[in-house]
């Protein structure tokens, strides 16, 4: 399951999760964006263990800004609150796996 992640849950559901979160940052006008969304449901199956979180950049440009988000999709990897890894366009669900 993905969860939407916004400034109001961010603290507790990133910051103070214990283990790894993937949060793809993302807009509902992007193509490369929607095209990866099957593929983020799918790790999301596949590896229960990891909080996988969607933070839409239109509706959370404090969240986009803080990241400096500046190209969608993008893909930050959090491990017990620090940021591990970070990529941005299309990857192959490999590439995201990868990442974990």
């Amino acid at each position: 399951m993905v969860k939407v992640i916004t400034g109001n849950n961010f603290q507790s559901e990133v910051l103070e999760h214990k283990g790894t979160v993937l949060l793809d940052f993302w807009a509902s006008w992007c193509g490369p964006c929607r095209a990866m969304s099957p593929v983020v449901e799918k790790l999301s199956e596949e590896h229960p263990e990891v909080l996988f979180g969607k933070v839409n950049v239109d509706e959370e440009t404090e969240l986009a800004a803080k990241f400096g988000i500046f190209s969608i999709p993008t893909f930050i990897v959090v491990k017990d609150g620090k940021v591990q890894a970070q990529t941005a366009g299309a990857r192959p669900k490999e590439a995201l796996e990868a990442l974990l």
